[in-house]
């Protein structure tokens, strides 16, 4: 039918059956392929790839401004330099840069509750004192030595509304959790004592923190030494643990 001869003609590009370019590039990159998506669905997969890997690389460099830099100074000009890209670029994914460190803030939230609930997962706390403060620990400062931009996005007057809120509901949740832990060891403490307890070993963690990110090499090494022993001789007497204590070591 004339129709259809038409038709096939239009498909393959004319008369000599040579493809047009369009039809060539949705030949490569817009059919169904073995995984059985449909037309087209390949393009926006890798440019969703793409997108999310320039998302990853702008945090990436917020992170080391906001470290570098404070985030009051920082710019999203220099994120932009630190990225390797045109502002017009960081424009594309975020608006500003409080967007860009909400979105960050989000990102290291989220891997800070993964952290914190595996520390504090039952084998864990359920170990002898010294052992306990290691397992417990570990992966905080940890996560804290690894990500510096954590505490920058999560303390300071500056920093947006959102990510302080957040943060503080997390604390408040973490400080439940210490709470029901020592409740445990102290069956027979009034819950108050309990309380104030469990405030004083978080600020004798933040401080001990604050010294540990200070510092790099052996001396952080011997700082955490210092911390763990702190809270040891705190609480082995609340709880009537009889290890050793874990004195600090020179390296």
């Amino acid at each position: 039918m004339p129709e259809a001869r038409a038709d096939k003609s239009a498909a393959t590009g004319g008369a000599g059956g040579a493809p047009t370019p369009e039809a060539a590039a949705e030949a490569v990159g817009g059919t169904a392929g073995a995984a059985g998506g449909p037309a087209g669905s390949a393009r926006p997969r890798r440019r969703q790839a793409r997108g999310e890997a320039r998302i990853a690389q702008l945090l990436r460099a917020a992170a080391s401004v906001f470290c570098a830099n404070g985030y009051t100074a920082s710019s999203t000009n220099a994120i932009a330099r630190e990225a390797g890209v045109s502002p017009g670029t960081l424009y594309q994914f975020f608006p500003n840069k409080e967007a860009i460190a909400v979105e960050l803030g989000d990102r290291l939230l989220a891997r800070w509750r993964e952290t914190y609930g595996a520390a504090f997962d039952q084998s864990r706390i359920e170990q002898p004192l010294d052992r306990m403060l290691d397992a417990v620990l570990d992966p905080l400062i940890a996560f804290n030595c690894e990500n510096p931009a954590f505490s920058v996005l999560m303390h300071g007057s500056e920093i947006p509304g959102r990510i302080t809120e957040e943060h503080d509901t997390l604390h408040a949740t973490m400080l439940t959790r210490v709470e029901s832990v020592l409740a445990a060891h102290l069956p027979d403490t009034p819950a108050a004592q309990v309380h104030r307890v469990a405030d004083m070993i978080f600020m004798i963690f933040k401080a001990g923190l604050d010294l540990i990110m200070a510092h790099e090499g052996e001396e952080r090494a011997a700082y955490v030494r210092e911390l763990k022993a702190a809270l040891f001789r705190y609480l082995a007497p609340l709880v009537g643990d009889d290890s050793p204590s874990p004195a600090p070591q020179e390296p």
